[in-house]
């Protein structure tokens, strides 16, 4: 194609002027590099080994979840919100139902609340444990992949025991769940994954935290201050890795988290070794928190609201009479309605604050569905991270800040 001048930074917006400098060049990293995570491109102004400006270029994995559900009930976009995060399906499915539920001004019983701690905390376990294998294996540890996918592999089967569903998991629904916990086994396969891992926990420590190839791959590398990572929005781990001890299960508490005992680590260097060490005992934090909901959650008790304007019972309750039947199609086919209004609802997911805006025009369908993706907004600190660091640490440095492109490009 014959650009003209005028038209050169439409077309080539990432083009870079090089003068006469014959050292510094342009490198084009991904979209297809398997260690972007995903189809994330990377432009990056080069001195030598050294980085001097990095641009994320980010839309290649673009799946329109946000307007795909202003089209849907709102009962039906909890199925949607699962596909943004898929390391993580039970954290955005939780933090739309929330909103749902804020705007519908309801609560649920302290059971299903409990329930759902249990299932987005395996959910963080689940998440840490993939970014610890991925991200050691990118770094050189092939071996952390083989274990932590062990570990996970566990997690999964409790996931599809309880849901029938291994990945894209959806199980919470605005005024509930999608249905009790099993009858039998379920607790014992749980406390008996919550028994066995703090010691492979101790496994992933012998293999990393003192090795020397790994410190020297992450040890000063790739720093943020606590500052920078404010100012650009940062959350989750990334900050916690800063020392700003900012959890929002604690600073706004939700699904009674308020009634858990848990610390919230930090570290004060934020290099990547500092982000390795937040997540390593956020692990251990989660196994805590899985510990006490298991304890909490009853034998038998309400998975669901009683209102049947929002959560729709099943056929059974309402008999098997025609005119039973077409009632329950009804509540299916009608959706819930909430009132006019709006509302913001904020959790911790493993990638750091997911926060959902819903707004309601008084239909059945939300008027806009917005979503503030962790993984988005920390790719913003990955320049400040990178540049002035070498083309070596690249790869290391976005590992360490967890993204996954479907939430991103959501």
């Amino acid at each position: 194609m014959d650009v003209g001048t005028e038209d050169r930074a439409r077309y080539y917006p990432y083009e870079v002027d090089l003068g006469e400098d014959p050292d510094r060049l342009v490198l084009n990293m991904g979209p297809q590099h398997p260690s972007t995570h995903g189809v994330m491109r990377l432009v990056l102004e080069l001195d030598g080994e050294t980085v001097l400006r990095a641009t994320p270029v980010v839309g290649y994995l673009h799946t329109g979840i946000e307007k795909t559900a202003e089209g849907k009930l709102y009962s039906q976009a909890v199925t949607l919100t699962d596909r943004m995060d898929y390391l993580a399906p039970l954290s955005t499915n939780l933090v739309y139902v929330l909103a749902a539920e804020k705007l519908l001004d309801v609560d649920v019983p302290e059971r299903v609340q409990d329930i759902r701690v249990l299932m987005t905390e395996l959910t963080r376990l689940n998440s840490h444990l993939v970014w610890l294998g991925t991200h050691a294996n990118d770094i050189g540890a092939v071996t952390m992949l083989l274990f932590t996918f062990r570990e996970r592999e566990r997690i999964l089967d409790i996931f599809e025991e309880i849901t029938g569903q291994r990945m894209m998991t959806s199980y919470f629904r605005i005024g509930g769940l999608a249905a009790d916990l099993p009858e039998s086994g379920i607790r014992e396969e749980v406390k008996g994954f919550l028994d066995e891992f703090p010691s492979k926990m101790e496994e992933y420590d012998i293999l990393l935290k003192e090795n020397p190839i790994w410190l020297k791959r992450t040890v000063g590398v790739c720093p943020i201050s606590a500052q920078d990572a404010i100012d650009l929005g940062v959350t989750g781990p990334i900050l916690r890795a800063c020392g700003v001890e900012h959890d929002t299960r604690r600073s706004e508490p939700y699904s009674g988290y308020d009634r858990y005992d848990f610390d919230i680590p930090t570290q004060e260097e934020g290099d990547i070794y500092a982000r390795y060490l937040v997540r390593m005992e956020e692990m251990r934090q989660s196994t805590r928190i899985c510990r006490q909901a298991l304890e909490k959650i009853p034998d038998k008790g309400p998975w669901h609201i009683e209102d049947f304007k929002i959560f729709p019972p099943p056929r059974k309750r309402l008999g098997t009479s025609m005119e039973a039947m077409i009632h329950h199609f009804k509540i299916y086919t009608d959706g819930i309605i909430p009132p006019k209004g709006s509302v913001y609802q904020a959790i911790e997911s493993p990638k750091g604050e997911i926060g959902c805006y819903l707004v309601s025009d008084g239909s059945s369908k939300p008027w806009r569905v917005r979503f503030r993706p962790p993984c988005f907004v920390n790719l913003q600190a990955l320049p400040k991270m990178i540049e002035g660091q070498l083309l070596a640490d690249v790869v290391a440095a976005i590992g360490s800040i967890d993204i996954v492109l479907g939430e991103i490009d959501r």
